[in-house]
């Protein structure tokens, strides 16, 4: 340090500014800014590597104010190789990020560091209009830089099929899919009023900007996403048809690396065939109804409806390696936990599969694991503590980060809450866990849960209040 202090350059620059001083004493001196392109180091005296070996230890909730010490540093901050340093030296974060809806037109994003505890907004998400909106507003394309609204329940958007067919021309955008890959939320269709959209939009948590990519191959709302071998696959979803909505069996993928989407084959819906008349499979459409990626595989439930009915038949399974489908084990598909109506969520947790299925009063619900060598769920879970939802559209979602399984529900106050619980290991017993952290063990669906499990299992992480908000979505981002 003290050499670079003395550095000749250092007493060159002191001694010019001695000599000013002495001519001048009555003036006082003029300090210019700092040119950094004289010094384009991140850290003076430091070669670039080591200094993003020390940024890449930060932690990213200080990203933000890291970006304002210069533009070098800025550059470095948003740049793509140090979020792949970051992964390669282990250092990368678990964030989540929530989609929250206060009306149609007005949603938001915000980003959760579970480790401080600490929430970021992001910037609004660009407001897609159709053709003849933007015509009527002189704009070329379909961009607004606004605000756009989704989430409406499929099985309230299935009326169209029957009784509203003429009022789709009045919905607002709704029907989008959220994924994530590589590190990206990417926004994905939708419906604007009567047009089923394939665009596409980014976000770059590097950046913390939104900006456009390739569109899907088909415009499609309410489709399912999912995410296997560093991929972004769409499948299902619905179309505007002549008669309503059309129920979508197509599939595609999107590669980040290349940009480009590709067409899959069609899911077969096998189980649909087999109706017993032609009058029923006209009146029964075939929707996929959600969508996890489990040992390499994507597994797809699926059901029928016909308004107000949703009948389960299962669902499919799509091998990568061969590019083709097949029936879902009989257990695993007819079991399989719903959500809602037409609303099936599953999450993958240390190689686990993981549902949860809400009580008939709609005011608790419990936590099933897949058991793949019995084709069975299993309750490791017998209580989950959220608030009541009869009224609400999303009233919760899973999320598996830091390892574990977390719900995201609204408490009795209004706030977003996540809850992280604590289950043991298939295939372990309570004696081998560690005792200072709260387990659960396997509980048959007709067993009495004991208290000591219902209280200790859960730990509430985060909350916030924001407003009358009401879930949407939610994605977990290695940044």
């Amino acid at each position: 340090m003290g050499s670079v202090l003395s550095s000749p350059r250092n007493r060159d620059r002191n001694r010019g500014r001695d000599e000013i001083s002495h001519t001048n004493p009555n003036k006082r001196l003029k300090i210019s800014p700092v040119d950094y392109n004289e010094n384009p180091r991140l850290i003076p005296a430091l070669p670039d590597e080591i200094s993003l070996q020390i940024l890449a230890r930060a932690p990213k909730i200080h990203y933000l104010n890291l970006k304002m010490v210069s533009r070098s540093w800025k550059s470095a901050i948003t740049s793509r190789e140090l979020l792949q340093l970051r992964r390669e030296l282990g250092t990368a974060e678990e964030w989540l990020y929530v989609l929250t809806k206060v009306d149609a037109n007005n949603l938001t994003w915000h980003a959760l560091d579970p480790l401080s505890g600490k929430w970021q907004r992001l910037p609004p998400m660009p407001h897609v209009v159709n053709e003849d909106e933007s015509n009527k507003r002189g704009l070329s394309g379909f961009m607004m830089w606004n605000v756009v609204g989704s989430s409406i329940r499929i099985v309230d958007f299935v009326r169209g099929w029957f009784w509203r067919r003429d009022g789709l021309d009045q919905m607002p955008f709704c029907g989008c899919a959220v994924g994530a890959v590589n590190g990206c939320l990417y926004v994905l269709g939708g419906f604007s009023r009567a047009l089923a959209l394939n665009c596409v939009w980014r976000y770059d948590p590097c950046l913390n900007s939104w900006e456009e990519v390739n569109p899907m191959t088909s415009g499609r709302a309410f489709c399912k996403t999912g995410l296997l071998n560093k991929k972004l696959y769409v499948v299902g979803g619905v179309s505007r048809g002549r008669n309503g909505l059309n129920p979508l069996r197509t599939a595609e993928v999107f590669d980040p690396e290349t940009g480009l989407w590709t067409e899959l084959p069609a899911m077969p819906f096998m189980k649909a065939h087999i109706l017993p008349t032609a009058f029923l499979a006209d009146i029964l459409k075939p929707i996929a109804t959600g969508m996890a990626s489990y040992g390499e595989r994507l597994y797809v439930p699926q059901s029928l409806c016909s308004w107000p009915f949703i009948f389960d038949i299962g669902g499919e399974i799509y091998d990568p390696e061969t590019n083709s489908w097949a029936a879902m084990p009989a257990g695993m598909g007819d079991g399989w936990p719903a959500r809602q109506p037409g609303t099936k969520l599953g999450v993958v947790v240390d190689g686990d599969l993981y549902a949860l299925e809400p009580t008939s009063s709609l005011e608790s619900g419990k936590i099933k694991r897949y058991d793949h060598q019995e084709d069975v769920w299993r309750v490791v879970v017998p209580t989950v503590p959220f608030h009541d939802f009869t009224d609400s559209e999303a009233p919760y979602f899973l999320a598996g980060f830091l390892g574990k399984l977390h719900v995201i529900t609204k408490d009795a106050d209004d706030n977003i809450t996540v809850l992280q619980a604590t289950v043991q290991k298939q295939g372990s017993s309570s004696s081998s866990s560690s005792s200072s952290a709260p387990t659960t063990n396997f509980i048959s669906e007709n067993a009495a849960p004991l208290v000591e499990e219902e209280t200790n299992t859960w730990r509430v992480i985060a909350s916030r209040d924001f407003g009358a908000g009401e879930l949407v979505s939610c994605q977990v981002l290695e940044v």
